[in-house]
């Protein structure tokens, strides 16, 4: 049987799962395939680092040319994280006539419109799979069974790290530096949590989806960006007391044929299904016009199920070699779709604020809130101290266009801050 070989780019954790199940399925992916997959030689950058899966026959090296140079090696695996030394390595593979495999969603992120055009310029494969949502198919899945539809939105959990801190927060009630802290010591969570806590991860992924989902190249300046570092677990308290559940949401949506890409933390209603995504879960609702709201769920993370979705990919692209149909881009799809102002986008918001406590200060909310044309669906009041309370309310539909006039407005009292403003799902 002819051999494919392989050269792989890093040997981390989903490295090492894609080394194991490729040595574990061999049988059955030749019989998939019509080819024998092997890993000739692996590039990584200690060679004295304990290994925790067999690398028998397997040229170990620090030299990443001993890839690049080898005319035997026909599909390079980059698994190895950073943006710029990843994207240089896999422009001088694709150069060299080599079909590439990544996990890497920053540097497609970035750097996707890029790549995908020289690996076509090349003839080469370029797949991507693993870089959203771990294990759940979702990229591959838009493209073929959604091609016939229009998708409407797409919107998710898509970052198991502040999927697992909320979820710790919600259930335990305890803090966000609670729930970071134990996030870190189970190792969800990186020394340096910013990108996942500050939403930067998520949007990333929201930035593939939205070029599956809508054919619009987007880059991080275009997505409304928020975190969950500054969520208070009074608002998750209050939030749960009011039928809702606190997520970091990605959501990537079609406003009047314009688009609007978001980050950020959104109450869910209890009785909708991404209510139920606990801990490092990932959850994925594609919403298309002909098919309605589908869901897709599963680890957004870790060995085994990031490494199933790269070797999705390297199946895919044995396949191509096979057939001889290589040089096609994973998503073709492209559209002239502008992005959305925020007069358009519309969602009812819940706001908390701190206000102190005397004479005159609704009265101030409600003038602010009625020169926006905005009201409230319902408002609370609870005591903070002895000289502020905390007042929070839930809105009636309004664009946001309209909370960033009463944001600004608020800000110009020194009786009102605003501690909170997160979109309301499904209102």
């Amino acid at each position: 049987m002819e051999v494919i070989n392989i050269g792989m780019l890093g040997l981390g954790t989903v490295g090492s799962g894609v080394v194991r199940m490729l040595t574990d399925h061999a049988e059955k992916i030749s019989l998939i395939t019509g080819r024998k997959l092997v890993v000739k030689t692996v590039v990584v950058h200690d060679l004295t680092k304990k290994r925790s899966v067999d690398m028998t026959g397997i040229n170990v090296t620090d030299d990443v040319t001993a890839i690049l140079n080898d005319p035997e090696i026909g599909l390079v695996v980059e698994v190895m994280g950073t943006v710029d030394t990843a994207c240089d390595y896999i422009k001088r593979a694709l150069k060299a006539g080599k079909h590439v495999v990544t996990a890497n969603k920053d540097l497609i992120a970035t750097h996707g419109p890029e790549l995908t055009s020289l690996a076509l310029e090349q003839g080469c494969d370029l797949y991507y799979e693993a870089s959203v949502a771990g294990g759940i198919p979702i990229l591959r899945t838009i493209v073929n069974s959604f091609a016939a539809d229009k998708i409407v939105e797409v919107k998710g959990i898509v970052n198991g790290t502040t999927n697992y801190i909320m979820t710790q927060m919600n259930q335990a009630g305890i803090s966000y530096e609670q729930a970071l802290k134990q996030a870190q010591e189970l190792g969800f969570a990186e020394a340096d949590p910013t990108n996942d806590v500050e939403g930067i991860d998520a949007a990333y992924k929201m930035i593939i989806l939205t070029q599956f989902a809508f054919g619009k190249d987007i880059t991080l300046d275009d997505v409304k960006l928020e975190g969950i570092s500054n969520v208070k677990a009074e608002d998750i308290a209050e939030a749960k007391r009011l039928g809702y559940k606190l997520k970091l949401l990605g959501i990537s949506k079609l406003v009047n044929k314009h688009l609007d890409v978001s980050v950020g933390p959104v109450l869910v209603p209890r009785n909708q299904p991404l209510a139920a995504v606990q801990n490092e879960n990932n959850a994925v609702f594609v919403t298309g016009a002909a098919v309605g709201e589908t869901m897709f769920y599963g680890p957004g993370a870790g060995e085994l199920p990031t490494a199933n979705s790269v070797l999705s990919d390297i199946i895919t692209v044995a396949k191509n070699i096979v057939m001889g149909t290589t040089g096609v881009r994973f998503n073709d799809y492209s559209a002239n779709v502008k992005l959305a102002v925020p007069s358009e986008v519309v969602y009812p918001y819940y706001i908390s604020l701190k206000v102190l406590d005397q004479p005159g200060q609704m009265l101030k909310l409600t003038e602010i809130m009625t020169k926006a044309q905005a009201s409230f669906n319902l408002i609370t009041q609870t005591q903070l101290d002895e000289d502020y309370a905390r007042v929070t309310m839930v809105t009636h539909k309004m664009s946001e266009a309209q909370l960033n006039e009463i944001k600004a407005a608020l800000a110009q009292l020194d009786t009102i801050e605003v501690i909170a403003a997160y979109k309301v799902l499904g209102g």
